[in-house]
């Protein structure tokens, strides 16, 4: 009998659709599904966290009834969500107060004059863009919220301590230009820039100087461009303007202010697509993700894509982006963007999204499945935390990546290889067991799917998938990880598990579908015999 061979694999590279299979075997560590699982940092495929409702029972509806949140960002110590006509704040999810108020008193209302104006009268909202104007004298920053259908408007709140009855509160509408609206604002050199005005699509609008809410005043202005803007983005003391099918940036705008092409034949897609990560503003364009890269020299802007290995997903969003409520974030510690497209005409367990994780050799890609976000907004609390939020079509703010299912929903996780062949698809191998590393932490029970020569029907396929028992996370020093302690856990890294069939090649996919914790697959250790040539 031929002596068993060993073949490792190291979990790396993340999702790879646009590649065949004998390129695909050139790195065995990629994956050929990812779903419900981000790639790590540090390496390796972690199942994602899920997320949780803001609020128990029907008191969490943001407007008390069903309706699709437009927005929704962390404001001091809670939370603003946009939703029907109004502008609300909570501070537990439960207790909303609708802020779309006129606040007429330079000095600001207290709760009770606040709540005793009547509320602004606002059309049907689009999606919201959200601006932080932080000064020097403000609790919490003003915030500056856009939606294209009514005018910008502001909201400051003063005060500290729980109950909210002793805060102040000042708010208003913008005007930008006679009664005309804005889709997009951003923060950039003590301006509120605004763009996406009705009637003058190509034109970015500027406040006068640490004034956001005065765009008639000394220092204020205006610059037409030759193409439609969708959104705009404040970098390395420029202003981006992306457009339909060029970009441009802004310089100097308290000075002779002067705009530069960037690129005359890329465009982007949507404006809420457009985040900053590493150094970088990575952004959707027809032809993939991305980036907009300032290199060594002054003036010279590198621009590449950076979604070549999910292209057929990004085609096919493209393709499709009518269709779709575009939301972005970036989750800073883990170093990540994501970018959820609702479809509000699928169930909730058909919404899509992509994680990329952004590594020393660049992004790695994953799928979500199951997340339906209409917006999605992250902040630092008044404790200096940051937090993430997303609104849904049912009226609900969720506390993002938080938790250990869907709000309720068992989580469906796969990874799934590459077919491998061991170097010599002619031969025939048979398996005996695969060693999996995994990192969980919790106690997780995954399981182990294995096909033979592509799934083929001519041969013996396992009836039914391999357990890994129950797998713990590791108690070490009266500690494990995450801080959860299971006594009596496996200190082994490497999971053995014994399967039987035989094949000139092999598939396997880690699967789990529950609400248990978290877990990571770092690697597999296959080891296999050969048995004849087929």
């Amino acid at each position: 009998m031929a002596a068993s061979q060993p073949y490792t694999v190291a979990c790396s590279g993340g999702l790879v659709k646009a590649t065949n299979q004998i390129e695909l075997l050139k790195t065995p560590g990629v994956a050929t599904d990812l779903r419900n699982f981000e790639v790590s940092i540090k390496g390796g495929y972690r199942r994602i966290n899920g997320y949780s409702r803001l609020g128990a029972g029907d008191a969490a509806l943001v407007t008390g009834s069903i309706d699709t949140i437009h927005g929704v960002i962390p404001y001091g110590d809670g939370v603003i969500a946009c939703a029907s006509t109004g502008i609300f704040f909570s501070q537990d999810g439960e207790s909303w107060l609708n802020v779309s108020r006129s606040s007429v008193d330079a000095g600001g209302d207290n709760h009770t004059a606040f709540t005793g104006r009547s509320t602004l009268t606002r059309t049907g909202q689009g999606k919201i863009s959200f601006s932080l104007f932080e000064g020097a004298t403000f609790d919490y920053g003003l915030l500056i919220i856009c939606d294209g259908a009514n005018k910008p408007y502001f909201f400051r709140m003063e005060g500290t301590g729980a109950n909210i009855n002793t805060r102040t509160f000042f708010s208003g509408e913008i005007t930008v230009t006679g009664t005309k609206f804005a889709t997009h604002s951003e923060i950039h050199d003590k301006h509120l820039i605004v763009a996406g005005v009705e009637d003058n699509l190509s034109t970015v609008f500027y406040s006068t100087l640490l004034d956001p809410t005065t765009f008639n005043g000394t220092g204020s202005g205006s610059i037409t461009l030759s193409d439609q803007i969708v959104g705009i983005k404040s970098f390395r003391n420029e202003l981006f303007i992306f457009c339909r099918n060029s970009i441009f940036k802004l310089q100097d705008i308290n000075g002779t202010a002067v705009v530069i092409p960037v690129a005359k034949s890329i465009g982007c897609l949507s404006g809420y697509s457009i985040q900053e990560i590493g150094g970088d503003l990575i952004f959707l364009a027809p032809d993939g993700l991305r980036t907009v890269a300032g290199t060594a020299r002054i003036g010279d802007v590198e621009l590449g894509t950076v979604s070549q290995a999910i292209q057929p997903i990004i085609t096919q969003l493209a393709e499709n982006i009518d269709k779709y409520i575009i939301s972005s974030v970036v989750i800073r510690e883990k170093s990540q963007y994501r970018l959820f497209y609702a479809d509000t005409n699928v169930a909730n367990s058909a919404q899509e999204g992509i994680i990329g994780t952004l590594r020393p050799n660049g992004f790695e890609w994953s799928e979500t499945r199951g997340i339906e976000v209409t917006s999605i907004g992250a902040g630092f609390n008044q404790n200096g935390v940051e937090k993430y939020f997303h609104g849904d079509t049912d009226g609900y703010v969720l506390v993002h990546d938080s938790g250990n299912d869907f709000n309720g929903s068992d989580i469906l996780a796969r990874y799934s290889t590459p077919d491998y062949d061991y170097g010599d698809l002619g031969t025939l191998k048979t398996l005996h067991y695969v060693r999996v590393s995994v990192s969980a932490e919790g106690t997780v029970t995954p399981e182990l799917q294995v096909k033979y020569d592509f799934g083929s029907s001519d041969i013996p396929q396992p009836a039914s998938n391999f357990s890994f028992g129950t797998v713990n996370a590791p108690a070490i020093f009266a500690e494990a990880v995450f801080n959860t302690t299971v006594f009596g856990a496996s200190q082994s890294p490497m999971i053995r598990i014994p399967v039987q069939g035989s094949g000139t090649s092999t598939n396997f996919t880690v699967l789990t579908e529950d609400n248990k914790a978290p877990y990571k697959i770092n690697g597999l250790y296959i080891d296999f015999i050969p048995s004849g040539r087929r």
